[in-house]
C-alpha cells in the first residue's frame, strides 16, 4: 500500500513539475518524433506540414535526435522509404499534406498489407483542383479505406499527445498497423497553444522501442520474404488477418489511452462528449472543427437549448459501440464535416458512417447533416449555431433531412439542398 501510494505521488509530482510551453501544431508533432527517439524519418515538404520536416531535420543537425534523415524526391518515395525502414525493425516517422498524401496513396496500401507500424502526421489540407492550401478534411477522409488506423487532433496538445500514443498502438504486437494522426492545417499546424511535452525519458517509458526480434524483421542472417504475389488462393485470408488486426487495434487504443490519461492527467478515448448528459440534439463533429461546436453548444445552453457534442477522436478503427451509446437518448442527430464524398447516398461521409452506426444497432431518429468550412472557408460559432436550431426542426417534424446541407456557400439557401 505504501509503495502505490509512492508511485501514485511520484506520478502527481511529475505532472506539476512538467513545464508548459507555447508551441505550434507543427513543432508539437516534431517534438513528439524527437521524444520518442525516432530512428527514420523521410519527409517531402509540402505546405503547410513544411516546419514539421524542417524542425526534425533541425533536431538532427543540433544533436537532440540521432536519426537518419532521407532527402527524398516526392511524397511515393518518402512512404516507400519508412516501409522499408520499418521493415528492418527501425522507428520511422513521416508528414504530408493533401497532394502530397495522394502521391503517396498506393504506398498506403502496402504500409498496412504489409503490416509496418508506420507513423505519419497528416496537415490536412484541402485537394485539387482549384489549388487549395487551406483547411478541411478530404485528404484524410480519401484514405479511410486504406487499412490505417486514424486518429484526429482537436488542439495542439492533441497533436503531441496522440503522436506518442500512436508509437505504442501501431507497434503493439497484436496491432502491426500504421497510424495517421492529424492536425488541421494553419488551424493548428501554424496556431501557437499551450503545450506540456513530456521530455523524451517520460515518453519513451510510455512507448518504449522494442528489442529488434519482437517481430519478423528484414535480416540478412533469417532471410524471409516481404511483399511477395497474392494468388487468389491466399489474398483473401491475407486481408482477413488486416481486418482482425484492426478489430484487435480497438482495446490496444482504449488501454493506451486510458494509461495515457492514469499517468498524466490527459485522458483519451475513441470519442468525446460533451455536455451530453440531459442533450436532446447533438453534433457530431472532428479534428478542430470540434472546438467550434463545443463553443456552439455553450452559447445554446446559456438560451435553454440542450444542446450536446460527440467528438470522434478515432475515426478508423470507427467507434460504433461508443458512439451509438451517447447518442442513444438524444431526439436528433447531426454531422459538421468539412469533407465531401461526391454522389454519395449523403454528401457527408462522416454523416453515413454515423448514420450507419445507429442504424447497426436499429435506432432511427431524425438527422441531418451539415458541410461547411472547404477550402479553408471560415466557420462561425453563429453559423453552428443556426445547424442546431435547423436540427431542432427535423426534431420537432420528427424527419430526417432529404439530402446534405450545404452551410456558407455564397449565393446560395441551405434549404434549397432539400427540394427536387
Amino acid at each position: 500500500m505504501a509503495s502505490a501510494v509512492a508511485v501514485r505521488g511520484k506520478e502527481e509530482a511529475g505532472r506539476r513539475e512538467r513545464r508548459r510551453i507555447g508551441a505550434k501544431g507543427n513543432f508539437a508533432a516534431a517534438m513528439a518524433v524527437r521524444d520518442v527517439d525516432v530512428d527514420v524519418a523521410a519527409i517531402y515538404p509540402i505546405t503547410p506540414q513544411v516546419q514539421i520536416a524542417e524542425k526534425i531535420t533541425e533536431y538532427v543537425a543540433n544533436g537532440e535526435l540521432d536519426a537518419e534523415v532521407v532527402p527524398v524526391e516526392g511524397e511515393h518515395s518518402a512512404m516507400s522509404v519508412v516501409v522499408a525502414a520499418a521493415a528492418t525493425g527501425a522507428r520511422v516517422f513521416t508528414a504530408t499534406s493533401s497532394q502530397g498524401l495522394e502521391y503517396m496513396h498506393e504506398m498506403l496500401y502496402i504500409a498496412s498489407g504489409l503490416r509496418q507500424p508506420v507513423v505519419m502526421a497528416l496537415a490536412t489540407r484541402a485537394l485539387s483542383a482549384p489549388i487549395n492550401i487551406w483547411n478541411d478534411y478530404s485528404d484524410a477522409f480519401g484514405m479511410r479505406d486504406t487499412g490505417w488506423i486514424m486518429i484526429f487532433s482537436e488542439n495542439v496538445q492533441e497533436v503531441y499527445d496522440n503522436i506518442i500514443q500512436a508509437y505504442r498502438i501501431a507497434e503493439h504486437p497484436d496491432v502491426l498497423l500504421p497510424v495517421v494522426v492529424t492536425l488541421d492545417g494553419y488551424i493548428l499546424s501554424h496556431t501557437v497553444e499551450p503545450l506540456e511535452p513530456l521530455g523524451r525519458e517520460e515518453a519513451l517509458r510510455f512507448a518504449p522501442k522494442h528489442p529488434r526480434g519482437y517481430r519478423p524483421v528484414l535480416d540478412p542472417d533469417k532471410p524471409m520474404t516481404f511483399g511477395p504475389v497474392g494468388v487468389p488462393a491466399w489474398y483473401h485470408e491475407i486481408k482477413y488477418q488486416q481486418v482482425r488486426a484492426m478489430r484487435e487495434s480497438r482495446r490496444v487504443i482504449e488501454e493506451t489511452g486510458k494509461l495515457f490519461g492514469k499517468l498524466y492527467g490527459r485522458s483519451y478515448g475513441f470519442i468525446e462528449e460533451y455536455r451530453m448528459d440531459d442533450a436532446e440534439v447533438a453534433m457530431v463533429s472532428l479534428g478542430a472543427t470540434a472546438s467550434l461546436v463545443k463553443a456552439a453548444v455553450d452559447r445554446l445552453r446559456r438560451e435553454g437549448v440542450k444542446a450536446g457534442m460527440v467528438k470522434i477522436r478515432v475515426l478508423r478503427p470507427f467507434p460504433v459501440d461508443e458512439l451509438v451509446k451517447a447518442l442513444e437518448n438524444v431526439e436528433a442527430v447531426g454531422t459538421l464535416n468539412r469533407a465531401i464524398s461526391y454522389g454519395g447516398a449523403f454528401e457527408d461521409p462522416l454523416f453515413m458512417e454515423v448514420a450507419a452506426s445507429l442504424a447497426s444497432r436499429g435506432i432511427l431518429k431524425p438527422m441531418a447533416s451539415f458541410i461547411h468550412g472547404m477550402g479553408g472557408r471560415d466557420i462561425f460559432v453563429r453559423e453552428v449555431m443556426e445547424m442546431y436550431k435547423k436540427l431542432m426542426e427535423h426534431a420537432k417534424a420528427g424527419r430526417s433531412a432529404r439530402r446534405t446541407y450545404f452551410w456558407g456557400v455564397k449565393g446560395h439557401n441551405p434549404d434549397d439542398d432539400q427540394k427536387d
